[in-house]
């Protein structure tokens, strides 16, 4: 099964190279298997906060080999859905993390992240979150 990386363990793994971390190593096994997923959402959210001009470029083409999944107008109405219904439980979240988990339920991927919220969404989307190994 593929996995759609969250903009939290990219961080850890990119941002943070002189801590290598047990998110880090799995995340370059799933990259070493092939299975690594990333939207174009996240990618903007790593990128952004970036103040010096050749730190983003190093970190862009860190990401480079990484093709965005294509979005289409069915992931954003199923994010607004997914938002409603977490919102309807008391349930708060961002708009990306809603489109985060409409992509991985819509395309059939696991959701890796070391962001707590995802664990109150799966109570009640349709989610799936990567157990590393």
């Amino acid at each position: 099964m593929k996995v759609l990386v969250d903009t939290s363990i990219w961080s850890l793994a990119l941002r943070r190279q002189k801590v290598v971390s047990g998110e880090s190593a799995e995340l370059v096994r799933l990259v070493e298997e092939g299975l690594v997923s990333i939207i174009g959402p996240i990618r903007q959210e790593i990128l952004s906060g970036i103040s010096h001009p050749k730190q983003f470029e190093v970190l862009r083409s860190q990401l480079e080999p990484f093709e965005d999944l294509p979005l289409t107008k069915r992931h954003f109405e199923t994010g607004a859905e997914f938002s409603n219904l977490c919102r309807k439980h008391g349930v708060q979240g961002s708009h990306t993390d809603f489109l985060i988990c409409a992509v991985a339920s819509l395309e059939k991927t696991s959701i890796y992240t070391s962001d707590k919220d995802f664990h109150h969404y799966m109570k009640h989307l349709p989610i799936v979150l990567h157990v590393p190994r």
